[in-house]
């Protein structure tokens, strides 16, 4: 077997642990922009640590993005969420409608470059996936009908070309699935759907983004539709 040499890993220093923790509290609101956080004083009581501790903890907070500190003044906080933080942390504490919002305009963008790039490989991926949203729709079976929508979509997008579209659209429909799992009871809007999920793949296999841009929208318009 061949030593891979991996060193052990370390654990956390006090100043990560605070760090970790005051980025926490912020997330969830507890210290909102443009407010100021606790002296260093009130900080080393709540986290039972030592002025060097809290110093660093503020240091890697600024490194973060998420705070700024004015000298003389004090600490503030500049963001909820930071520059570095991960793409698909960001998602799973976004907002239901705010998520599926940024779903929407990006189902209609890339409709319309799908319309102008797909190939035949590129319809037969979305003709199947269609296809099974359908079938599992008519049985009443919700969490493969989801995935078979999520999958025609996610083909829809790979035909456009467009790899940073492709990539954002997948990772934010991959947040959504849970939600709709929780939000839908059956099939019954899939169903209702069908015809203009038929009429956009149509429209891709025209090759005509006008419509293609036309369909994903009314898709987009039809209330709790996915």
């Amino acid at each position: 077997m061949t030593n891979l040499n991996i060193s052990p890993l370390k654990r956390l220093s006090l100043a990560e642990e605070v760090a970790d923790r005051l980025q926490e509290l912020i997330v969830a609101g507890k210290y909102l922009v443009g407010q100021q956080l606790p002296t260093e004083p009130e900080l080393m009581t709540q986290f039972s640590v030592g002025r060097s501790s809290i110093r660093e903890a503020v240091k890697i907070l600024a490194h973060r993005g998420l705070v700024r500190v004015q000298q003389g003044l004090g600490t503030f906080v500049l963001s909820q969420s930071g520059p570095g933080e991960a793409l698909s942390q960001r998602l799973q504490r976004a907002d239901f409608e705010d998520l599926n919002e940024v779903r929407f305009l990006l189902e209609v963008k890339i409709a319309e470059k799908a319309a102008m790039h797909r190939n035949n490989k590129d319809i037969e991926k979305m003709k199947g996936f269609l296809k099974k949203r359908f079938e599992y729709a008519a049985s009443n079976q919700l969490e493969p009908c989801i995935q078979a929508d999520i999958n025609f979509h996610n083909a829809i997008a790979e035909a456009g070309r467009n790899e940073i579209m492709r990539d954002l659209y997948r990772t934010v429909s991959e947040h959504l699935k849970t939600s709709f799992l929780l939000r839908y009871t059956n099939t019954n809007s899939f169903i209702t759907t069908q015809h203009y999920h038929d009429a956009l793949l149509q429209s891709i296999i025209d090759k005509d983004p006008k419509r293609a841009l036309v369909w994903a929208t009314k898709i987009s318009d039809v209330p709790r539709s996915i």
